[in-house]
This record gives structure tokens, sequence and C-alpha cells, in this order.
């Protein structure tokens, strides 16, 4: 069953406010400023840096800064974007990627950080699903599939799972991005990563990860 994974960018006035319907597996990572987050299993604050997720309706208040949000979206298939909108909030649709996902079989939802220094990299590898990312500050090159894509701030791309990638941060400043991935429930607390080419398992690794979300998701349908 192919399913659709969404990216939106929200940007919130100060004390402005966001209601959000259910029907979707939603993740929010809040880029700079801050909010409270309300739903019927969910009320807290969230400062920059931080991320939650939820699938019941949902109410983001921004506090007294303005507040840069990244929405990712899981939701069943011919469903239609649906940016957000109202007085002090912008939303823009990043990137929308289909997903097949087998309603059979568990997933989980992951949903992290990762940095580089300057001139960091991530060796070739592949993981076991598939996400969106999109880099929060400095540059990155993504090999993948025959091609090289550049990324700036708040520009995301699609990794599919299967495909190796290869990944260059910039040289002369650190780097990071966020990710949303829809994983096998088996990788609960356990990494996706795998890498290609046997001497670089054991290689040192330039890549620190920080996870926010991970947890068992039911499929939307």
């Amino acid at each position: 069953m192919t399913h659709c994974l969404r990216l939106y960018k929200d940007t919130l006035d100060p004390q402005s406010t966001l209601a959000l319907d259910s029907g979707v597996v939603r993740a929010i990572y809040v880029v700079a400023g801050g909010l409270r987050a309300s739903s019927e299993f969910l009320d807290g604050s969230f400062g920059a840096n931080s991320a939650f997720h939820a699938r019941s309706p949902l109410q983001l208040k921004a506090g007294h800064l303005a507040t840069t949000l990244l929405r990712w979206e899981l939701a069943a298939a011919g469903s239609t974007p649906a940016p957000a909108g109202g007085s002090g909030l912008r939303s823009m649709l990043l990137l929308e990627a289909a997903m097949t996902l087998n309603p059979a079989q568990p997933y989980l939802l992951r949903g992290d950080r990762v940095d580089f220094p300057p001139g960091g990299e991530a060796l070739t590898h592949t993981h076991q699903g598939g996400g969106i990312r999109c880099l929060l500050f400095g540059g990155i090159a993504i090999h993948t599939t025959g091609s090289v894509h550049h990324y700036g701030p708040l520009e995301p791309w699609y990794e599919a799972g299967p495909d190796p990638v290869y990944a260059a941060a910039a040289k002369s400043e650190a780097s990071a991005f966020a990710r949303v991935m829809i994983l096998p429930r088996s990788l609960l607390g356990k990494s996706s990563i795998s890498y290609v080419n046997a001497e670089d398992i054991d290689k040192p690794k330039s890549q620190k990860y920080q996870v926010f979300i991970d947890t068992p998701i039911e499929l939307p349908g």
C-alpha cells in the first residue's frame, strides 16, 4: 500500500496558534523559537532543537518569539496536501514522497538530528526504511544512484533506504540535518544504518546522533 510522507515548514508569529487535525502520523521539530503543544495525549512546552509526535488533533501556540517548525506528516495514499493557514502563520510544503508500506507489518517513527563537524562525512551506507531529511545549517552533498545533490539550510531531500548513500558535509563549517524515517518496528532502540563496504564498518565515524522520537506507530488508512 502506498502512503505519502510530507514535510512542511511552518513559521508562527509570537503568540499565534496553529491547529492541526487528526488522520495523519505527525512529527514536529522546533527549529527556532518555542511553543506549547496540547492534545488528548500531550501537553508540554518545546524549545529550539526539540521534537515530538502526535496523531490526535493538536494545537500549537507560539511563545514570545517567532517560531519556525519542521512538520512531517505520514498520510494515506490519495490524501491531499494541506498546508496550514491563519493569522500570524505561514506554511509551506517543502517535499512529499510516496512510500510503499505493508499494513500487515509493524512500523515505528524515528525523528532525530545528525551533526557533522567541518569536513565530516557519512561513509557509504543504507537504511532499513525511507525518510525525509532537512538541512538545519551548513551544507551537505548527497551522493546516491549515480548523482550528487547539494543542499543548503532548510532544503529537504528524500532517501528511500536501500539505495547506497555517501554524504559529505561542508568543509568550512559545521552542518546538521533533522530527519524522520519510517522503519520496521524491530529496530526500536536500534540503529537502522548498514555500511556498504566492509572496511568502513570499524572506521571512526564523524557524524553524531540525537534521537528525539523513537515510537511505534499505526499506519494511517
